[in-house]
């Protein structure tokens, strides 16, 4: 009698034992496999972060060849041709002035040279960024533009200021474009936690259905989200327009 309860202890025990090991397989299994689908998502989402980087490159590269186009045609083409006409009826009286047009067209392309090196397109310094295009608006009368910085200036990940700058450039583009603004005022708020960005214009405005149903505006959304960062939109029909960005340092 004791042989067989002891057979059957043994039995029940063993069972116990075979049913825990198989039980610790499995789970180890699903874990792994877990751990497998998790590592494959965080590889998905850096290989989609960096296309995003690399193509947000190339339209900051595309953007700023616009821009250059515009100015050597409407703004140094000009002074070159202004020069010329002073040259031809030059004069010890009005040698100072054929001077100050050719200096100013020297300060025109060496602005334009900030632009074309593709090296400020890979390490952009954000503040730096900003305030050309501030200084090119308010340089070639598209709009008064003005930058302020509050706080502290902190360094910002490389990657996250070119995606927050081609938010901004979408959005001066948008103000230039389409909002017959004529102010366009940016904010850099700088605290020990984050970066406040707010970029408002005093144009035409739109609705805030139109917001809902942006998709450049959602797509704008889905980029700060890349970079951890949130970007909300407010606007008044016939009060003007505003960008907030708010990036965790």
């Amino acid at each position: 009698m004791e042989s067989e309860e002891r057979v059957i202890i043994l039995l029940v025990t063993t069972l116990i034992i075979v049913a825990f090991v198989i039980f610790i397989v499995l789970l180890f299994g699903f874990y792994q496999k877990r751990k497998n689908i998790l590592l494959e998502q965080k590889e998905e989402t850096r290989k989609r972060f960096e296309r995003e980087i690399a193509e947000t490159q190339i339209e900051i590269r595309e953007e700023t060849l616009r821009n250059i186009s515009w100015e050597l045609h409407d703004n140094i083409g000009q002074l070159l041709t202004l020069a010329k006409i002073q040259l031809q009826s030059a004069t010890v009286d009005n040698f100072n002035e054929v001077s100050e047009t050719i200096t100013k067209g020297l300060t025109e392309v060496r602005a334009l040279s900030k632009l074309i090196n593709p090296e400020a397109i890979k390490n952009i310094n954000l503040k730096e960024a900003v305030q050309l295009e501030i200084d090119r608006f308010n340089r070639l009368n598209f709009i008064n533009s003005t930058l302020k910085i509050v706080g502290e200036e902190q360094s910002i990940n490389k990657k996250a200021s070119i995606i927050i700058f081609r938010i901004l450039q979408e959005f001066f583009s948008n103000t230039i474009k389409h909002s017959k603004a004529s102010n366009l005022n940016v904010l850099l708020d700088f605290n020990n936690s984050e970066l406040k960005i707010i970029a408002k214009d005093d144009g035409v405005g739109f609705s805030s259905e139109i917001i809902s149903k942006g998709i450049g505006l959602e797509n704008i959304k889905n980029r700060a989200k890349l970079i951890g960062a949130s970007a909300f939109f407010t606007s008044e029909v016939n009060k003007g327009t505003s960008l907030k960005i708010v990036y965790k340092l």
